[in-house]
């Protein structure tokens, strides 16, 4: 039994742990806490699909978060399993949409690699349009497409580095996005 704001209010024993520490950054609790979830989440992330390696280094992300981010957990709006089981979530779909991106080296090179001038001037007149198009963004938007497009940032690597909310990045990349669509067809 825990006294939580004044009033008396029971949590389950991973709660107390996660409660220790996010108000007292107690290490032990810590560790519990990460005894009792890692197995759970390897166990979920290798249901998905995710290998052993693969799966053991996204724990070690998600159990960073749960530390660094102890301070927002209110045991009053979810359960700590179910806290933590959406930041592995999230965190999996992360790994998931980086590892579908194509790599320059993974890219189809042409069957002939004989490009001859005309191309070449396409190309190029093609990057000077994009180029233009991301010059017109507001440096919001210009700066979020280009830190998960060009420096291949996930949206939570993003919201680390700048501390904008998820939705706000989300929201800003899907219009900065749209708008480039919109003045590239404009400007054909």
């Amino acid at each position: 039994m825990s006294v939580t704001l004044g009033q008396a209010t029971s949590f389950s024993e991973q709660t107390e742990w996660m409660l220790k520490v996010r108000d007292a950054r107690d290490r032990t609790a810590f560790a519990s806490l990460f005894d009792h979830f890692a197995p759970r989440l390897r166990g979920m992330l290798m249901k998905n699909g995710f290998g052993a390696a693969q799966a053991d280094d996204v724990i070690q992300d998600v159990m960073l978060s749960v530390w660094r981010k102890a301070s927002s957990f209110n045991p009053e709006r979810a359960e700590v399993s179910g806290w933590i089981f959406q930041i592995a979530r999230n965190r999996q779909i992360d790994v998931i949409r980086k590892e579908r991106r194509p790599m320059p080296e993974d890219l189809a090179m042409p069957e002939s690699t004989d490009i001859d001038g005309e191309q070449v001037l396409g190309i190029e007149q093609e990057v000077q349009k994009l180029r233009s198009a991301i010059a017109r963004l507001t440096p919001d938007q210009r700066d979020l497409v280009q830190k998960a497009y060009l420096g291949e940032l996930t949206h939570s690597e993003i919201q680390a580095e700048t501390g904008l909310p998820l939705g706000t990045i989300k929201s800003r990349i899907r219009l900065g996005l749209e708008r480039l669509r919109f003045e590239m067809k404009g400007e054909r």
